[in-house]
């Protein structure tokens, strides 16, 4: 089963760097050696925006219960917590989601390739053996914002969307599209990867990670600054030893083209193609898992509509 946590209503962006109000508000707890749980009641978790104000004071979070800070529970997350709740790291002062069975979940991060339930990075990797948490937004990327959700970087540390509690079996980003099609530079892509890559390092000490590319049609087929994005972010992959899959010419190596839906998204078809495509690329680099018996499939959940042209 899918967990998202990119479902947040669009504000006007602020650039500025800050922790999150929750965060903020539960500072003082956190210097005290306690974490507090906040829970949530979406059916489908979403980790995204604030936890739901309290009806006495709708600037203050519903605190839900205590867990000790370093107490874990049999899927690493806190003892006592239940999934579906949000948890403040004490390390950090940043809200996190307590996702079940974590051990077997991958955290994708990524853009509107990623975002749709049947997108075809999550297709993959769940074929290839895992949970799937998404934490992202279409239009966002390595440098690129849109709206409330800032880039990977700013939206990780200023809490547009929540990171899991526990330790993930695996890391993927996923992106770059926005980014070519915005203008970033390739220095100011490879910068923030860098800075991504430090702080899901720091976050996520010993955690197996992987990037995946952008999507495109080839150099000499008119892949143009997506293939050359795509290529930055392999160099960037290259220089942290970190998997990489590039995709800058899969829809014109694999005959992909007439699967789009327009220029940059795929079909229902195309989707499903390409998550194959992923999971085998994903087992050739030794990263895929051995699926349980009550492995869940993906199901449907509610995705943002994606505006043509953009990822």
């Amino acid at each position: 089963m899918p967990h998202d946590c990119s479902d947040r209503p669009c504000k006007p962006e602020r650039h500025q760097m800050r922790k999150s109000p929750a965060a903020k508000a539960w500072t003082r707890c956190a210097a005290s050696g306690v974490a507090a749980v906040v829970a949530v009641s979406a059916v489908v978790l979403s980790a995204c925006g604030l936890p739901a104000p309290s009806p006495e004071d709708p600037a203050r979070p519903v605190a839900a219960a205590v867990a000790a800070p370093g107490s874990q529970g049999a899927p690493g997350n806190p003892v006592g917590v239940a999934a579906g709740s949000r948890v403040l790291n004490p390390a950090n002062g940043r809200l996190e989601a307590v996702i079940p069975e974590i051990s077997r979940t991958v955290l994708l991060i990524g853009d509107s390739q990623s975002e749709p339930v049947d997108g075809w990075p999550r297709l993959g990797l769940a074929a290839a053996g895992y949970k799937v948490y998404f934490c992202g937004r279409g239009g966002t990327g390595f440098v690129s914002s849109n709206g409330a959700t800032g880039n990977y970087i700013d939206a990780l540390l200023r809490g547009d969307w929540l990171l899991p509690s526990g330790t993930p079996a695996l890391i993927v980003i996923q992106g770059g599209g926005n980014d070519a099609a915005g203008g970033a530079s390739d220095r100011q892509i490879a910068a923030n990867a860098e800075r991504l890559i430090a702080e899901l390092r720091e976050r996520y000490p010993g955690t197996r990670m992987a990037i995946i590319g952008t999507l495109a049609r080839g150099e000499t087929h008119g892949g143009g600054r997506r293939t050359e994005v795509d290529a930055v972010l392999g160099s960037v992959a290259a220089s942290h030893a970190l998997p990489f899959v590039s995709v800058g010419d899969w829809l014109t190596r694999y005959s992909l083209v007439n699967d789009l839906a327009d220029s940059v998204h795929m079909n229902p078809a195309g989707r499903q193609k390409l998550g194959t495509l992923l999971e085998g690329r994903l087992r050739e680099l030794g990263l895929d898992r051995e699926p349980t018996a009550d492995q869940q499939p993906l199901r449907a959940s509610g995705t943002m509509d994606d505006g043509p042209g953009q990822d």
